[in-house]
């Protein structure tokens, strides 16, 4: 791989921005201020990150989630740019730039990591997928119609955050072109945790999920050319991706806590019974130096946050050196794993995983709240997919098209040059609705369900 290439500062369209003596900011850092700026970034802060629809504050949304995500991957960043067999390996031409690159590109993808979720997280791509596979054979089934092509089919039926965020980020936060947030090639390409169009799917490593839309495929060439990567995973989304599990592992384990699911003598009782010999031997003894010798004011509190403060030391300097000593490999594209899971069975990572299958994602709570968010994300591809595909003539159809955002429609007409409904073919119907749904937060979602149900008016 050419690092020179791999970071690359160009962009889909030059920039405008001026470089004055004001602005000293290189184009990463330029990068980043457009993500923060951006409204897909905002709306992020009313969507889930593993408890949905709550007022509780203190508890995780898909932003203060991102935000902590960005925080650990740019000191993966300043570590690795601090280590100076990297630097010389890499043989970048600005090698004492490095520093203001990595970090600030590894900051801005993992800020923008979960920006094309939609509302009810992870479920709700679940629920998306499915309804489109049963949508596709009921027409064809009982109507003899092929809705889309094969090929476009994979990008409703896999439908995936990742490629929905890549799809927000280039398309979607437009002007007057249909550029998005026109980041450079750099930021973009790092950005893929799946490098690969649906047509481009694999069974196992990073290219078993869906990474890139069909109505993006031109802008993934691209990036291609200008990178060279082909169908191989840029290596600072393995940091991304650490810095992501280990955020979500820690937070996800500390809001279980603070909504009293259960005790911090809990975890490491688990631990114990599940975890290898190490790891085991690990835990005890944070138990015994950050829980056991703790005053008795607060004590599970203090523990609870020691106990994330400690963990994310050791797991970012795990993630670090694992992808130092593979970095070979994942520059060849033969490396698949994650960095923060060991070879060796009963890690830290898949050990505080098990935990959180076993006392957070089989709650109660959660399970109700996620059945909700299915019956409101179906119930409003329900109403918009079949009327605008269908009829899109008639008077309660056109009424539904209002309701979708004005920049939303604007971009499908950049894309296809149709501005009326009833000529843009079914694929930019159904992209434009998937915008539309999955942009949405979870109380939005919710509210405009009820309205189009009838169940409330205002």
């Amino acid at each position: 791989m050419d690092w020179n290439k791999l970071l690359s500062d160009k962009r889909l369209r030059n920039t405008t921005r001026s470089q004055s003596n004001l602005d000293q900011r290189n184009e990463f850092e330029s990068d980043f201020g457009r993500i923060i700026f951006s409204p897909a970034l905002r709306r992020m802060h009313d969507k889930t990150q593993v408890f949905p629809l709550i007022n509780d504050d203190n508890t995780h949304t898909r932003l203060t989630h991102s935000l902590e995500v960005a925080t650990l991957a740019k000191s993966l960043g300043i570590n690795l740019c601090a280590n100076p067999k990297f630097t010389e390996r890499i043989n970048h031409r600005d090698k004492d730039k490095l520093v203001r690159i990595i970090p600030e590109i590894l900051s801005s993808i993992s800020l923008c990591h979960d920006i094309g979720n939609p509302p009810f997280g992870h479920f709700g791509e679940e629920v998306i997928a499915k309804y489109f596979e049963g949508y596709f054979n009921n027409m064809k089934i009982t109507k003899g119609i092929e809705v889309v092509t094969k090929d476009q089919e994979g990008d409703f039926t896999k439908f995936n955050g990742n490629a929905q965020g890549f799809r927000v980020l280039t398309r979607q936060q437009i002007l007057q072109d249909k550029f998005g947030l026109n980041l450079t090639f750099g930021t973009l390409s790092s950005f893929l945790k799946y490098p690969n169009l649906s047509t481009e799917i694999v069974q196992n490593g990073y290219r078993r999920k869906l990474g890139v839309y069909q109505s993006e495929k031109e802008i993934l060439n691209k990036i291609r050319e200008e990178t060279g990567l082909i169908n191989v995973r840029h290596p600072l989304a393995f940091l991304m991706e650490a810095a992501d599990t280990i955020s979500y592992q820690l937070m996800d384990i500390e809001d279980g806590f603070n909504r009293g699911l259960y005790r911090i003598n809990d975890i490491y009782d688990f631990v114990e019974k599940n975890g290898n010999k190490s790891v085991v031997e690990l835990f005890m003894n944070m138990r015994e130096k950050e829980y056991n010798r703790l005053d008795l004011f607060n004590k599970d509190r203090t523990a609870i946050v020691k106990f994330r403060i400690h963990l994310i030391q050791i797991q970012i300097n795990h993630a670090l050196t694992k992808f130092l000593e593979n970095l070979d490999r994942i520059e060849s594209g033969e490396y698949m794993d994650e960095l923060v899971y060991d070879d060796e069975k009963g890690g830290i990572a898949e050990t505080l995983y098990s935990f959180i299958k076993d006392r957070i994602f089989t709650h109660r709570e959660i399970q109700s709240l996620e059945l909700t968010g299915c019956s409101v994300i179906r119930g409003l591809f329900g109403h918009f997919v079949p009327e605008i595909i269908e009829r899109p003539k008639d008077e309660r159809t056109k009424r539904l098209w209002s309701m979708i955002s004005q920049s939303l429609r604007w971009l499908v007409e950049l894309e296809t040059g149709k501005k009326e409904l009833h000529s843009i073919d079914n694929y930019y119907k159904l992209r434009i609705i998937v915008d539309f749904v999955s942009g949405m937060t979870d109380k939005f979602a919710l509210s405009l369900y009820q309205k189009l149900e009838g169940i409330k008016i205002n």
